[in-house]
C-alpha cells in the first residue's frame, strides 16, 4: 500500500499533492516501490512542518484539529509547531499511543524501517520554529546555519533511506540540500517579503545597495538583478557538489540524484532567463528543462567517475 493511500483524509491528500510542484522529483516512478513509500512518507513529514511554519495549512482547521491544537490557536504557528513536534515524537516512542496525524502516522514504518533517528526531523520542525521569530539574516553564515536545519536534512535522510550513507556522501548532498533552499529562496522573494521574510544576507543588501524598498517594487531594478545574480551564482557552486555526489552512487538511486540537482540547475537558468527579475513571481522550469538538465548531470557523472 502506497503512502498516499495509508494516509487518508483530504489534509494529507493536499499535503501529498504538493510534490509535483517541487523543484526536483520526490518519489519518480522508477525508484523501487519501497523507496516510493518511504520518499512520500518523509515529503509528507516535511511539507506539513513547512506549511505549519508558512500558514499554508488547507483551510477548514483539520490539521490543527488533528494536532489537538484547540481552534482558537489554530492559527498559531508555534502552537501548531508544539503540538506537531509532540506528535512526531510518538512516531519514535515506544509502541503504544500512535501520532494522532495521519502524515506522521504513515511515517512510522519508514522510520522503523530505515532505523530513521529523529535528529533530521527535530532540524524541520526548528527551522520552521526559527521562521516564526527570526526574519532578516545578517550574514551568508548565518543563512547557512539556517539551512542546515531547513534543507540538509531532507538529503540525509535520503541517503538514510537508501542506505548510501557516508561522511562525504553527506558532505556533499549538504552542499547540494543549501544550494536548492537558496534556489527556492531566490524563487520566492516576493511571497516571503509578503510574509515579512527576507533570506537575502542583509550584508549582501548592503554590498549591491538594495533596499527592502527595493525587493516590494514589481519587477527589479538593476541592483536587485546583480544581487540574485550573485547569489545564485553561490548557490550554482555549491551544486557543483552534486556531480560527484550522483558519480558516488548507482543505479536508480543516480537518476534520482540526479534529478535532485538537475532540478536545481533547471529552475536557476529560469531565473537567469528572466533577467534574474524573480519580483513579478517565481520563475519556474518546464519539465522538459529539468529532464535537460538531469541529463546533462548523468554525463558529467559518468566522466567523473
Amino acid at each position: 500500500m502506497t503512502a498516499a493511500r495509508r494516509t487518508r483524509g483530504a489534509p494529507a491528500r493536499a499535503t501529498l499533492d504538493k510534490a509535483a510542484d517541487e523543484n526536483f522529483p520526490v518519489a519518480p516512478f522508477f525508484l523501487p516501490r519501497a523507496w516510493r513509500d518511504d520518499l512520500m512518507a518523509v515529503y509528507g513529514f516535511a511539507r506539513l512542518v513547512d506549511d505549519i511554519g508558512d500558514s499554508d495549512l488547507a483551510p477548514g482547521g483539520e490539521d490543527a484539529r488533528l494536532l489537538g491544537v484547540a481552534p482558537e490557536k489554530a492559527g498559531d504557528p508555534l502552537a501548531l509547531l508544539d503540538a506537531f513536534e509532540t506528535d512526531l515524537l510518538r512516531v519514535f516512542g515506544p509502541a503504544g499511543e500512535p501520532p494522532h496525524h495521519p502524515l506522521l502516522n504513515a511515517l512510522r514504518p519508514t522510520v522503523g524501517r530505515r532505523a530513521l533517528t529523529p535528529e533530521p526531523f527535530l532540524g524541520l520542525v526548528a527551522a520552521n520554529r526559527q521562521d516564526q521569530l527570526v526574519r532578516r539574516y545578517a550574514t551568508w553564515d548565518e543563512l547557512r546555519d539556517y539551512c542546515r536545519l531547513s534543507a540538509d536534512p531532507v538529503g540525509r535522510l535520503v541517503l538514510a533511506i537508501t542506505g548510501t550513507t557516508s561522511p562525504e556522501r553527506v558532505r556533499r548532498s549538504d552542499a547540494v540540500c543549501t544550494a536548492l533552499q537558496v534556489v527556492e529562496h531566490l524563487q520566492d522573494v516576493a511571497e516571503d517579503l509578503a510574509r515579512d521574510r527576507i533570506y537575502l544576507p542583509a550584508e549582501d543588501l548592503d554590498r549591491f545597495r538594495v533596499g527592502e524598498d527595493d525587493l516590494a517594487a514589481p519587477t527589479a531594478n538593476a541592483s536587485v538583478r546583480a544581487l540574485i545574480a550573485f547569489e545564485a551564482d553561490r548557490a550554482a557552486r555549491l551544486l557543483d557538489e552534486g556531480d560527484a555526489l550522483v558519480g558516488s552512487v548507482h543505479g536508480r538511486l543516480r537518476l534520482l540524484l540526479a534529478g535532485f540537482v538537475g532540478g536545481g540547475r533547471a529552475a536557476l537558468a529560469a531565473i537567469t532567463a528572466a533577467g534574474h527579475d524573480v519580483l513579478p513571481g517565481p520563475p519556474r522550469a518546464a519539465r522538459t528543462d529539468v529532464l535537460r538538465e538531469s541529463a546533462a548531470v548523468l554525463r558529467r557523472a559518468r566522466r567523473k567517475g
